[in-house]
């Protein structure tokens, strides 16, 4: 009778234990894989993902702890912009590997998240990603970043980075990489956080794509030889 009990209390606690398992990345963000992937929340009170279409394909998995990192960093937004709405984009598949059209995103530690938009009214509205500009990816904003009658918040992106930051120190992680078009960082640093988040590591060069409808970041997360 002990051994079942045993056995009864192992078969109930083994699905807990697999789902507080962290995740195992392997590689590098451009040639990876994952393991023990997790899928970002569907939606929050002050955020959600750029496609139900895409989440439901499995589009949108990262680390457990890049996941733990990003919704941190959404729940402290909450508190600090209550009135701001916040768009996530992709992020790679469960098991990691190559994840198309993205040169990155293998290894469960690139997070694509959109610029967050003020409508005509100054009112935080959600970024358009209809199927029609590719679930928004085809958005082009001009040289004052405004795209019709919405303009970029650059004061809530500069938080939600700064957010980022804090939530990947708490976590014992880090930003390995963020890349943003490089004409509109002077409209981040000039926003009352751009002093807390000059020293992250932007890309320098020309990114291969614009990155002006969205930002990308990589994060910093021990991971395992690929081959391993």
């Amino acid at each position: 009778m002990r051994n079942l009990r045993y056995i009864f209390l192992a078969t109930w606690l083994f699905p807990l234990a697999a789902l507080s398992a962290e995740s195992t990345c392997f590689g590098k963000v451009s040639n990876g894989r994952l393991e023990g992937g997790v899928k970002l929340a569907a939606e929050g009170s002050n955020y959600q993902p750029y496609s139900s279409l895409a989440v439901a394909a499995g589009r949108t998995y990262v680390h457990s702890r890049v996941a733990k990192i990003v919704e941190e960093s959404y729940d402290t937004l909450q508190k600090q912009l209550p009135s701001t709405v916040y768009v996530y984009g992709e992020t790679g598949w469960r098991e990691g590997g190559r994840f198309r059209p993205h040169k990155t995103h293998q290894n469960g530690l690139s997070v694509d998240f959109f610029v967050p938009v003020l409508n005509r009214e100054s009112k935080s509205v959600p970024i358009p990603t209809s199927s029609t500009t590719r679930f928004g990816y085809d958005l082009e904003f001009d040289p004052q970043a405004k795209l019709q009658d919405l303009t970029i918040d650059f004061a809530a992106l500069a938080e939600h980075l700064y957010q980022l930051h804090a939530a990947a120190k708490r976590n014992e992680a880090a930003i390995a990489l963020v890349i943003f078009d490089p004409a509109y960082l002077p409209k981040l640093f000039a926003t009352p956080r751009g002093p807390d988040i000059r020293a992250l590591p932007f890309m320098k060069s020309k990114p291969w794509v614009r990155h002006d409808e969205h930002f990308h970041v990589d994060f910093a997360v021990p991971c395992k030889p690929l081959n391993q």
